[in-house]
Parts: structure tokens; sequence; C-alpha cells
């Protein structure tokens, strides 16, 4: 994913967001009362974050409109309707999440009783990013909140329009001395991150995501961080290939492409190839007949990025291509067998720009993915079950789909996180909620009658033979 959220600090450098060592030490205060340990605080602010969205539903649309040009649908579907979703169902199901986990203690343990005690870290950092600036800042919020910590939420400085929304909603929805926004640019992520804080979770491009790990280390900060990377999609060649062009072509439009987890690019086996071109083609007139524009940008070094990138291609464009500067619009574009090592098949593209390449079977198929970095997300189109379990079992990945696309982030039953490069930790559910929390074990023994007898010293021969066959 291509962020902008963290930059290193110059010297000299003066941050104009509020008193952030303040901040943080106010809600350090605020955890060490241990009200957010209850489950009716845990349950009344994941309850207050779904009314935040419902409520708000219409200024959110507008800030993303703002932000990124984004439809009140795509609004409605991506940022409100995943997070308020996802807050209601923590708000149900947190006090079973609470919960001891009892264990059933090995033989030479006994008597005694052992557990798993789930407790907060304290104090959390969330860094969000601009793509879907509430699902991506609020959604994790919502384990933090479960698991019971105080937060700072660190919205995109790129999309200020929703950064502001959300600092001016949180404190009206959530409790004020426990979560708060701090807005601002890459010199304030850094500032935050020097407080030291209890855990991390920073949603951002591989890069950066590099930058926040190595700032992080000094205080050893755990840290969850959700990135990018190329998510490819291998279409087969028993694949529906009407059903594969119109998700492949939905989902690569949805948010113009600027998804970290949209197809970054498809390998399609040669027999059908050709004809999922000209079906994505053809899904593409229909999504955007009313659209002549293009897809919106999110800023002019995007675009510049993006364009760039297409300017330099060795494929053949097959659908689109056309750019505007003046609107930071770019046509969905279909890019059939770019060079390898070009920047379309090298960078993550987070646009709406698809490349094609050809493969004579699964086999090189599954090579060439295997021969890049780990993605976030990989994606199969096919109907048999022998192809299926292969590339689940061969292809790693953060998390696959089978025959659509996308969906795997949206649901609250799944771990969703990345793997290498891709990142590291899961979150969504009750995953959010053990994410941000400490699994601590905890084991009671009484003092009567005394077996532990059998190992003080002298060690006798009996004790000894006796021990042999307790351990």
């Amino acid at each position: 994913m291509t962020a902008e959220s963290v930059a290193p600090v110059q010297a000299g450098t003066v941050s104009n967001a509020p008193d952030i060592a303040a901040t943080v030490q106010r809600l350090r205060q605020t955890f060490a009362t241990g009200r957010t340990r209850s489950v009716e605080w845990r349950r009344n602010q994941l309850l207050g974050l779904e009314r935040l969205h419902t409520e708000n539903e219409l200024a959110i649309a507008d800030a993303l409109d703002q932000d990124l040009g984004r439809s009140p649908f795509e609004a409605w579907l991506a940022d409100v309707a995943t997070t308020a979703g996802e807050a209601k169902t923590a708000a149900k199901n947190v006090g079973k999440w609470m919960k001891r986990r009892y264990r059933l203690l090995e033989l030479a343990q006994l008597p005694g009783r052992g557990w798993v005690e789930y407790e907060p870290f304290g104090t959390v950092l969330i860094i969000g990013a601009w793509n879907f600036p509430f699902a991506l800042t609020l959604g994790p919020a919502v384990g933090a909140i479960a698991a019971g910590n105080t937060a700072v939420l660190k919205p995109s400085e790129v999309a200020p329009a929703s950064s502001a929304l959300m600092a001016e909603l949180v404190p009206r929805y959530l409790d004020n001395d426990a979560i708060a926004v701090i807005e601002g640019d890459g010199s304030v992520s850094q500032e935050l991150i020097a407080q030291g804080f209890d855990h991390m979770l920073f949603t951002g491009g591989t890069e950066i995501g590099r930058r926040v790990y190595e700032a992080a280390a000094p205080h050893l900060t755990p840290v969850t961080l959700e990135l990018g990377g190329k998510s490819p999609v291998i279409v087969s060649a028993d694949a529906d290939i009407d059903v594969a062009a119109k998700r492949i072509a939905w989902t690569k439009l949805v948010n113009s492409g600027q998804i970290c987890i949209a197809p970054d690019y498809v390998l399609a086996e040669a027999p059908i190839r050709d004809q999922l071109v000209d079906k994505i083609r053809d899904a593409v007139a229909e999504f955007e007949a009313g659209n002549t524009a293009g897809k919106r940008i999110v800023n002019e070094r995007h675009f510049n990025r993006l364009t760039t990138a297409l300017a330099a291609t060795k494929g053949s464009v097959a659908v689109g291509g056309g750019s505007d500067p003046a609107g930071l619009n770019i046509q969905p574009t279909v890019v059939v067998d770019p060079d390898p090592a070009e920047p379309l098949m090298t960078d993550e593209i987070f646009g709406p720009i698809l490349p094609v390449v050809t493969v004579q079977n699964l086999d090189e198929a599954i090579a060439f993915v295997n021969s890049r970095p780990k993605p976030l997300a990989a994606y199969l189109f096919t109907k048999a079950r022998a192809i299926r379990e292969r590339v689940i079992k061969e292809v790693p990945a953060g998390g696959m789909l089978v025959n659509h696309l996308l969906f795997h982030f949206s649901t609250h039953k799944l771990p969703f996180g990345g793997v290498g490069p891709s990142g590291m930790g899961a979150y969504h559910g009750k995953y959010g909620f053990e994410t941000f929390s400490h699994r601590k074990t905890v084991l009671t023994k009484p003092t009567r009658p005394d077996v532990s007898s059998i190992i003080y010293p002298p060690y006798t021969e009996k004790a000894w033979k006796l021990a042999r066959k307790l351990f």
C-alpha cells in the first residue's frame, strides 16, 4: 500500500500538533485508573463507534468525495458499513472474548490450574492510511478498544477532509480521556512513535513500514504492520471468464484501484487470455458508462507516478490509456504482457491500471508469483477443486480468495494481515482483540499437600526415579 503518513524527522522540525507528550500521558493516566478494563466501558465505546459511522454516513461520504472523489455507495460499502459492522460484532462478543481460557495441565503440573488471561497492553498507537481513511484508522481501533486499551489515532494527512472529520467526531462519540485523534504529517507520526507506546498498528507501504519498524525498535514497541505489495490474480483456463472479468474489473475500479489488496496484475492462461481481456473491456465500458473523465487519483505525485509507469510500458495497451493532468484522472487501463522488469510489474500500482500477463499453464503462474515477494492477497479463478487446493497450498500470501476479490477484508470471522514484505500480524473481529491483548500465562498451585517435596534437595535415587516417571 502506498502511503505518506510517516517521514523521517528533520533536524529542527517543529510540530503544529497539540502537545503530543501531554496527550499520551493523559491517556496513560486514564489507563492506570483501570476504567478501560471493564466490559461495560469496552461495550459502550464500541457501540459509540458504531453510531459514529451510522449517524454520520452523509458527512463521511462528503469527506471521502472531497479527498478521493469516492461515490456515496462506495463510501458506505468500504468505510461505513464494514467498520460499523465490526464495532457492533465486537460489542456483542467482547464479554466472551475477555473470558479466561483454561487449559488442561500435564500430570506433572497437578495439582494446579492454568489459564490464559487476556489483558490490555496499555496505551496504543494506530496510524491509518488515506485510501480508506475510516476503515483503516477506526477499523483497527475496534480491536484496541475491545481489548481495553487507551489509544491515539493518527489519520493520514493525505485525506485531510476525512482526518478533520475524525478529529471532530471521535471526541463526540468516544471517551476523550481514553481515545484521542492527533492530526498531522509524517513528522507528527515520528514524534508519536518516539513516545514508546505499548503496541502500534501501522497501515501503509512496505518501505514506510520498514521505517516505522526501525523507529519502534529502540522502544521495543510491538508492531502490527498492514502493508501491501503486488497482489496477483491467477485465471485458470477452466474459469468462468464472464464472472472473473466482471469481478476483476469492479475491484480494480473501486476507489480508482487505490486499494492495498486490489488486483495488481493478472496471470491468464494463454487459451483464454484474449477472451478475458475482451470481457474486462466490456465490463469497464458497462461500469463506467456514465463516466468519461476517468478515475480520480488522490494527488499529483501519485498521478505522475502512474502516468510515468504507463508511458514506460513495453506492453500493449488494450483498454484505456488516457489521462487528464488537470483533473488528476486516469482512464481504466489494461496493459497486455508488459516487461516483467518494468515499473508496472515491479512497483505496487495503486491505481486503475491492470497488467495482464500471459502464462502457458498453472505451473508457470505459480512459479511467477513465487519468484516475487509474498503478496498481501492472492486471487484465483477456477472451477476445479484440484487447482484450487494446489494454489492454496503452493502460493504464500497474507490471504487468499477464490473466485472473487477483496471480500476477505470485510469479514469479521477471519484474520486480515500480511506476511513477509506485505506485513506482520493480523486483525478484524476476535483477531483484532487478540492483536491488542497480551495473552498472559497464569498458573496457580495449592501449598498443601506439598508435592514439590520430591524435587527438593537432597536428590535421592528414589526421588529421581519418581521424578522421571512424572516429568
